[in-house]
């Protein structure tokens, strides 16, 4: 069914989350034939949806493929995120302008890469990859499992902003991805299979003081901290019972079924780790307001089988629900610019079948 492919697909990307074919490219700039730039500016240009007025000026980024996970650099001139652009059967890394020209390819071009984000005044990056495990693409579930996600074999590397460098800042050969950065580019807060659980851990940006912060059985991942560094947002499922039994027996074979997730909050350390949604579905994505004041995420609750993911605002302590989006299809990676004043996402808005592509729009408050 389309709606379960769909899905799967973009919810794989999602998975960065959780988060691919082999290439012999490595920093190499995409032509300007490439999707990335096709169309002239006016027909890049979407109209928002009813309801939407949080958007003004809303921009398509990406023409064709699987585009998502994409992170502002902190001068707010560049992003970093994940295709399968030009025919990969699995995501690569590239950097683009926030306009969507200068399209520069930045991983290895092997194995499958997830979660690229920019440090070092924006003069490096880093991202997971599975190419130390395999050049290839991971192999795809099987799909007798059902609709669930592979826990990908990979860990965390770091690069100069054009791809060269490479250096491993994990070896643990177990699903290590999710990395994004605290807001004085210090600490890495990260998700990994590492202690035998999908947990959130933090590092220094050298790799060192590795310190985990999530024991309870489940999924903890996709987290972000505050803008003050206090706070870290992020997913979570704690299974009890048979759910823990069936969800420990997937994880042995390094599989996890994502179809329940809700959003959480604890401080920097570990501490005071509580749910603020409870919505049902699946519940991903979080993402700070710029002041710190609200937090902006994914969600299918009204739909919890489907592939329409819209966004949504919510406040730290869990009240004031609010729908940002509200078109039939995946909206989802949301992430303010440094300044607060616009937003880029995934959507499947303006897309063919079974793309996903990168939008960004001016943010109304």
């Amino acid at each position: 069914m389309r709606s379960l492919l769909l899905t799967a697909a973009t919810i794989t990307i999602v998975a960065a989350v959780l988060a691919c074919g082999p290439s012999t490219q490595s920093a190499t700039p995409v032509s300007s034939a490439s999707p990335a730039s096709a169309g002239s500016p006016a027909s890049n240009v979407v109209a928002p949806e009813p309801g939407e007025r949080h958007f003004a000026n809303i921009r398509k980024l990406t023409f064709g493929g699987e585009n998502a996970e994409a992170y502002f650099s902190h001068d707010g001139k560049r992003l970093i995120f994940q295709s399968t652009r030009s025919g990969r059967t699995c995501d690569q890394q590239f950097v683009m302008n926030v306009d969507g020209s200068n399209v520069h390819h930045v991983s290895t071009g092997s194995g499958k890469t997830t979660c690229g984000y920019f440090f070092g005044g924006d003069k490096r990056i880093f991202f997971a990859s599975t190419h130390a495990a395999d050049t290839a693409c991971p192999p795809k579930p099987d799909p007798s499992k059902g609709y669930v996600w592979g826990l990908d074999p990979y860990d965390i590397y770091t690069a100069n902003d054009d791809g060269t460098g490479l250096k491993a800042l994990t070896s643990y050969g177990v699903y290590t991805a999710e990395g994004t950065l605290s807001p004085d580019g210090q600490t890495i807060v990260f998700t990994s299979l590492k202690d035998g659980d999908l947990d959130i851990y933090t590092m220094r940006i050298d790799g060192s003081n590795i310190k985990r912060l999530t024991t309870q059985p489940g999924y903890d991942g996709g987290p972000f901290f505050s803008p003050d560094g206090k706070k870290i947002v992020y997913r979570a499922w704690h299974p009890s019972d048979t759910a823990l039994t069936n969800y420990q027996t997937l994880l042995k074979q390094r599989l996890v079924r994502p179809n329940r997730m809700e959003i959480w909050v604890m401080n920097a350390d570990g501490s005071d780790q509580h749910q603020i949604t409870n919505l049902g579905g699946a519940n991903f994505a979080p993402y700070f307001t710029p002041n710190g004041q609200r937090i902006i995420f994914s969600s299918n609750y009204k739909s919890p089988r489907s592939r329409n993911f819209e966004l949504y605002l919510v406040d730290p302590d869990g009240s004031h629900l609010e729908e940002v989006t509200s078109q039939p299809e995946f909206d989802g990676f949301p992430m303010f610019s440094p300044d607060g004043k616009q937003l880029v996402w995934a959507s499947g808005r303006a897309s063919k079948e079974g793309e996903l592509n990168l939008f960004i729009a001016d943010w109304r408050p």
